[in-house]
């Protein structure tokens, strides 16, 4: 424990960078709620941005704290973590955030935190103090989120069209645009599940380092709740236009009924992952589920370079931000 050491100032710096880390990721993150709604014309941007922003945070009367119980307690082995595995672990995190938000590359907040927290670590005490399991499910959701969102948006999407094949092309839009809101709005809520526990269990976890919150607590104080679930919320409102261009645009082109799809095998992927407490990523999940749409189309349809482009981004993410974590967690040493 680090309670004696740790004064009360380092620990509310923390939070507040966490807090921060989490208002970008809703701000990095807004494209994978509102991209694919923007981008059919079912709804302005800014109207978008509140409708996405206000799901994002009544998330938090719908979803239980499993993901927030598995970052917090289920990475790192107990006494492991101090005020400099923390710092160092959001720094890398927000690092990988800032760069591909400037390129408008669509990556995983959840994994650069995840990067984060590893790299720390194991330039603190080595590999060793890793929770294998928690690890395991982490990086074999960065395949299976993208690859079931892209199986349920295109077996949505083959089904929609045998369901409506005699329909009206008109009638079919006028419907999809109205049912879209529903697909947009559960994206949405998984959204905020899934990315806002990430960073409540990482201030759960500096709160159990610090001894400000009982190591055998079953969950997190109910003001980390409340301003995680906010944080993400405002996040959002500012939107990261640069990567809802990217995701709405350049990887193919949608109309009411494909983004339905998409949002729906998006929707239902988040939700499981959450349900099961696995912190997925929900740009891998959008984006494989937009790609899974696209192809039902011809294959053509799909940018595959610009597809591309992404998946080198998600194969840097975790090597990224562990590396810019060890050099910041070397350099809190020095500092505080």
């Amino acid at each position: 424990m680090e309670s004696v050491q740790a004064t009360l100032w380092v620990v509310v710096m923390l939070v507040v960078l966490a807090l921060l880390f989490d208002f970008m990721n809703g701000f990095h993150d807004a494209a994978n709620s509102i991209a694919t709604v923007v981008s059919t014309g079912v709804l302005k941007p800014g109207q978008a941005i509140l409708f996405a922003a206000f799901f994002n945070v009544i998330a938090i009367f719908i979803f239980q704290l499993s993901v927030a119980a598995t970052v917090g307690k289920g990475i790192v082995q107990p006494g492991v973590v101090d005020t400099h595995v923390v710092f160092g672990a959001l720094l890398g995190a927000i690092f990988w955030n800032v760069i591909t938000w400037y390129y408008g590359i669509p990556s995983s907040s959840s994994h650069a935190l995840i990067g984060g927290i590893v790299g720390a670590v194991i330039a603190k005490s080595g590999a060793g103090t890793l929770v294998s399991g928690g690890i395991l499910k982490t990086v074999v959701f960065i395949f299976v989120s993208p690859l079931l969102g892209f199986v349920l948006g295109s077996a949505m999407m083959v089904i929609v069209a045998w369901i409506f094949r005699r329909s009206r092309p008109s009638k079919v839009d006028k419907w999809f645009r109205r049912l879209q809101l529903v697909s947009a709005g559960a994206y949405s809520l998984g959204h905020g599940g899934n990315d806002a526990q990430k960073t409540i269990g990482i201030i759960w976890m500096l709160l159990i380092a610090t001894g400000y919150s009982a190591a055998g607590s079953t969950s997190p104080p109910t003001w980390v709740i409340v301003c995680c679930y906010t944080a993400i919320g405002m996040g959002t409102m500012f939107g990261g236009w640069r990567i809802v261009k990217t995701m709405g645009q350049k990887i193919t082109k949608l109309k009411p009924v494909g983004g339905f799809c998409a949002e729906t095998g998006g929707a239902i992927t988040l939700f499981l992952a959450t349900a099961m407490g696995i912190p997925v990523s929900t740009t891998h999940t959008i984006t494989g589920a937009i790609v899974g749409v696209g192809s039902t189309q011809r294959a053509s349809a799909v940018r595959w370079g610009v597809a591309g482009n992404i998946v080198w981004a998600w194969i840097f993410t975790i090597p990224a931000s562990a590396f810019v974590a060890a050099v910041a967690y070397w350099f809190s040493l020095q500092i505080f």
